[in-house]
């Protein structure tokens, strides 16, 4: 399975995993389960960082930089595509981070792993969480 992870399912996964789902925690260890981290995600953890509404133990280059390594984590890049994509998704969430990861997950044919429900609830956005 390929994994989008969603900001916090991000976090969680590399500081706080007993936040995770038991099920999807036991997915993500699989060998064969691709982690993926988009661009958008590390752009909106930056913002965050920046405006102090974040705080992590270290910098948030050196946990995705180990995450890259001992994890084989995948980086997606924000493709025009994905822009093109949001267009056709209706106004259910207006987080402009979120609807990005949903457009992504759609056209990379990615399972989203999120704890949001308002992006659960897009129709086309395979999720996953429980």
């Amino acid at each position: 399975m390929n994994i989008l992870l969603d900001t916090h399912a991000f976090l969680w996964w590399t500081g706080d995993q007993d936040r995770l789902p038991a099920e999807l925690l036991r997915i993500m260890r699989l060998p064969e389960t691709r982690l993926v981290l988009s661009v958008a995600s590390s752009w909106e953890a930056m913002i965050k960082i920046g405006l102090g509404k974040l705080k992590t133990d270290e910098k948030w280059n050196e946990i995705v930089a180990r995450e890259i390594r001992e994890n084989a984590l995948a980086i997606l890049p924000v493709k025009l595509e994905h822009t093109y994509t949001l267009h056709g998704l209706p106004p259910l969430n207006r987080d402009p981070f979120d609807r990005m990861l949903i457009a992504q997950s759609i056209c990379e044919n990615l399972t989203l792993a999120t704890g949001d429900p308002l992006i659960r609830n897009y129709p086309d956005a395979k999720t996953i969480w429980e």
